[in-house]
């Protein structure tokens, strides 16, 4: 068996990143550290070292188990890597966002498709009147 392999390969092989380059690019603009310093795509992975990934606003930590440069099935990661992310880090996924949305109470602003057909309706009914109208005055 392998005892080490590249950071980028292992990130992939065990389904933490979609594909290699993606891993690679995570790596280089340091969203990822081993044993909490920035590494290189090309450093090598050794069993017992800590991986953290930063996503979005979630540090994510993964413990290496065991050495594979192959593309997992997903029931096979947890032989290779442990997700060891503190529940407080998996806490912040639950926090309310804000939004730029403000809630608005129906029929107040922009119309909604329906309220439109029926202002659409009353506006042709008030051309056709509007037209009538004029035709008398002639």
């Amino acid at each position: 068996m392998e005892q080490s392999v590249r950071l980028d390969k292992y990130l992939w092989a065990v389904r933490i990143f979609k594909t290699r380059s993606d891993a690679a690019d995570a790596i280089r603009n340091n969203r990822v550290t081993v044993n909490d310093s920035y590494a290189k795509p090309s450093r090598e992975v050794k069993v017992g070292d800590h991986i953290a990934v930063r996503r979005t606003m979630i540090t994510y930590s993964y413990k290496v188990l065991d050495i594979v440069s192959n593309r997992q099935p997903a029931k096979n990661v947890p032989l290779y890597c442990a997700n060891i992310t503190p529940q407080s880090e998996l806490d912040k996924l639950n926090v309310p966002h804000e939004t730029i949305f403000v809630f608005r109470e129906r029929g107040t602003g922009r119309p909604t498709k329906k309220e439109r057909r029926e202002i659409d309706a009353v506006m042709e009914e008030m051309m056709l009147d509007d037209d009538f109208l004029f035709d008398d005055e002639d």
